[in-house]
């Protein structure tokens, strides 16, 4: 055994025996590296490990701690429990309420605690114009078929650099340039599956794959989900064993709205059950560079060996949103997806993909990332411990591990949808939990955004709902 397994082992069994309690920090790297006389790299080795096995997480500036579970009784106000959906399939109609929601957003100058998007502040919007507006003055000459699928060579072989840096080697050839991840998602959709079709989702799911689902005319079957250690492996073998799934939609990475990054371990064997029954799955990466931790995560598209994994991913949600720049690795599916694509769109503009391709070229890339991860992740303690004291008694809220969103279950008999007209009557808006799901499983619980830097008319905001839902009680 290594000297790091034999740190991981005895650092579980800690855990288990309830000597490190959940929620409790643990020595750092440093004291550690010298109570067991170890290099610093073996016990950070041996720490981000325990990481991807979900026993610890990592918090920015302060340390490593044990991971709360689902059912740990430390955590009375925190804990959700995994969902319990029906797993008969079901149509999808859920496109009016997103779109009316997402209207509202914009309207009367609303503190956007309900958008789906970051705070665009935070994107170097300016220097990213630049390029555009530099590649615009050299192509002159430009040609639609200049644009055609799968996309810009020098943006595809930046995405594959960027991977690579990320510890995933992948072939450019299988990348294709798509209109952000959206349509990267229909594509995928659409290529493994056929109207009536039903498709595996966690519960909640983000509702862009609710709306893929329904576009193409088929069914959803929603699948226990912890909002730890995400989807229920277990529960997905029962389906699949019961009924024929098309294919399996999962954000394993910083789920939306729920915010968990699956382990390592998990993956794997969510992987090893599509193998076994050799049903693809489209996995949603579009969080995965907004990290808390140490170590960028792995992806499912980290374990493919039979090319079942369609990864889609985007820059709208890391760098630049206005760009719509986004990309599909299709594996054993990546024609069909470049054909669906050439039918979709035809094409996706060079201009965005140049400016974003000579931006990653030349820019600090990894040093804005950094920038905006510490500020998610500042800002998820603060509106987590905000809505803690400023709601009533019973409500719990996720820890997310990355991205920018938190979920919300509020106690008692609240409606998310009364509560959402009456904050949008306050100029707030917050996302209502039935856009989340096909059932009426979510209808008191609600996703707030934490993108926007922490002020006083947020603080306000909060306040304020936590007074419309004492009023509901």
């Amino acid at each position: 055994m290594k000297l790091y397994e034999k740190l991981v082992g005895d650092i579980e069994q800690l855990v288990a025996q309830g000597v490190l309690l959940p929620g409790e920090r643990i020595p750092s790297v440093r004291q550690t590296s010298q109570q067991h006389k170890l290099s610093i790299t073996t016990v950070l080795r041996a720490y981000v490990k325990l990481e991807s096995m979900g026993v610890i997480e990592s918090r920015p500036q302060s340390g490593y701690f044990v991971r709360p579970r689902a059912g740990d009784g430390e955590a009375a106000g925190l804990c959700m429990q995994a969902s319990q959906p029906s797993t008969v399939p079901a149509e999808v109609h859920v496109s009016r309420l997103v779109l009316s929601t997402l209207r509202s957003i914009g309207l009367h100058e609303a503190i956007p605690l309900g958008s789906p998007y970051p705070d665009p502040s935070l994107f170097p919007w300016e220097r990213i114009n630049q390029y555009a507006s530099a590649v615009a003055r050299r192509n002159r000459d430009w040609s639609v078929t200049d644009d055609l699928p799968p996309g810009n060579p020098q943006l595809i072989r930046e995405i594959a650099r960027r991977y690579l840096e990320n510890g995933l080697a992948v072939d450019p050839d299988e990348i294709i340039v798509t209109v952000g991840a959206t349509e990267a998602i229909n594509l995928c959709l659409q290529a493994v599956a056929r109207p009536g079709d039903t498709i595996a989702v966690e519960s909640p799911t983000f509702y862009a794959m609710l709306l893929a689902v329904e576009r193409l005319g088929m069914k959803v079957v929603e699948v226990s989900t912890d909002p730890y250690d995400g989807i229920c492996i277990e529960a997905l073998a029962d389906i699949m064993a019961r009924q024929a799934i098309a294919a399996v939609m999962v954000m394993p990475n910083f789920q939306n709205p729920l915010g968990f990054q699956m382990s390592d371990q998990r993956k794997r064997a969510l992987v090893q059950l599509l193998e076994q029954h050799d049903v693809p799955a489209i996995e949603n990466g579009v969080y995965n560079e907004l990290y808390y931790g140490d170590a960028h995560p792995s992806s499912l598209k980290s374990f493919d060996r039979k090319g079942l994994v369609l990864h889609c991913s985007s820059f709208s949600k890391s760098l630049s949103a206005a760009q719509r720049v986004g990309w599909a690795l299709a594996g054993r599916y990546r024609g069909k997806v470049e054909e669906l694509k050439f039918l979709n769109t035809l094409t996706t503009s060079s201009f965005p993909q140049l400016a974003i391709a000579e931006y990653l070229q030349n820019d600090g890339y990894e040093q804005h990332l950094r920038r905006i991860r510490k500020a998610y992740a500042q800002q998820a303690r603060i509106m987590a411990a905000a809505v803690q004291r400023f709601f009533p008694a019973g409500t719990k809220v996720s820890q997310p591990q990355g991205g920018y969103v938190l979920w919300v279950e509020l106690p008692g008999k609240v409606d998310a949808m009364q509560l959402y007209r009456r904050a949008l009557e306050c100029k707030i808006t917050v996302g209502p939990g039935r856009m989340f799901s096909v059932s009426q499983a979510y209808r008191h619980c609600i996703r707030l955004n934490y993108s926007y830097p922490w002020n006083a008319g947020v603080e306000q905001a909060i306040i304020l709902l936590g007074k419309l839902i004492t009023e509901f009680l």
